[in-house]
């Protein structure tokens, strides 16, 4: 029998068969809330302060008061890695607007809801070469429901991916309003021209992936040259290589969209080599048995 983890809800640890919430959250009611996904390796919790920030400021753009300081929600999850005794999970934290009435104004929700999971999660891709369909669904244009916000409204992602399951495929390549690339439905992309690392630019309508983030800088790193420029699909199909990242993926090659292969159809060297130096530094960030 798998092991029983608690789950922490405003301050308080219960069993994950028994974590509720009310049906008069908002959280439920309307996707009122921001969330984050985080992953701990070998200990530490990878890039617990770039998670912690960006949630920090959804929750601003949102008009959302977290009751906690950001140092309180950070030894909150840690702890709550302690209590179920993890040291390689997922962790999921959702802030939800909280209780309310059955209207939709904030006002009616006295306190927020805060919920930290801490679980075992494989890799979303693991072992897989990613086939993916540009999908029909247009991400959240900027000016409707900024994607840099993470909110707990996912429906615009859930009906690409509905489509990449329908398709038979992996995932699904969401456009922007203006029709180039902006990111899957859980990660961002990233192709490979001429030894180039390319990657849609913030103002294509894309969350800024923390994973994303270290992509960049392991690349650099590497004296590989990094682009943050709009590209279409016409360039996805033409790539050497293509390549998605995301906390819940990591980093998985991205080797068919639309039927087409990328490249020779097969890793290339270059998503090859930032897989593995990920894999190096994945397990360096925040200690969970702090000293």
């Amino acid at each position: 029998m798998s092991q029983e983890y608690m789950v922490y809800i405003d301050g308080k640890y219960v069993p994950k068969s028994e974590a509720k919430i009310s049906v008069f959250d908002h959280g439920l009611l309307y996707g009122d809330g921001v969330f984050e996904g985080i992953r701990s390796y070998e200990g530490a919790v990878f890039r617990l302060d770039q998670h912690l920030t960006r949630l920090f400021e959804s929750a601003k753009s949102i008009d959302l008061q977290i009751p906690l300081s950001y140092e309180e929600f950070k030894e909150a999850i840690l702890e709550t890695l302690r209590t179920n005794k993890l040291t390689d999970a997922y962790v999921r934290v959702v802030v939800t607007r909280g209780i309310g009435t059955l209207g939709l104004t904030p006002a009616t929700c006295p306190k927020p809801t805060i919920i930290i999971i801490a679980d075992h999660l494989k890799p979303l891709f693991e072992g897989v070469n990613v086939k993916a369909v540009v999908a029909s669904t247009r991400r959240n244009a900027v000016t409707a429901l900024n994607p840099m916000i993470k909110s707990l409204n996912y429906l615009n992602n859930i009906l690409a991916r509905i489509e990449a399951i329908k398709a038979k495929v992996d995932e699904a390549i969401m456009l922007n309003q203006n029709g180039t690339v902006a990111e899957g439905t859980g990660d961002n992309v990233f192709i490979v021209k001429d030894e180039v690392v390319i990657t849609p630019p913030p103002t294509a309508g894309i969350l800024l992936g923390v994973t994303r983030d270290a992509v960049i800088t392991l690349a650099r790193e590497e004296r590989i040259q990094v682009l943050e420029k709009d590209f279409t699909v016409h360039e996805v199909y033409n790539a050497d290589e293509a390549f998605l990242s995301g906390t819940a993926a990591e980093i998985v090659p991205l080797v068919e969209v639309d039927g087409k292969k990328i490249g020779n159809g097969n890793v290339g060297s270059i998503t090859s080599k930032l897989i593995e130096k990920f894999k190096r530094i994945r397990r360096t960030g925040t200690p969970i048995y702090l000293k």
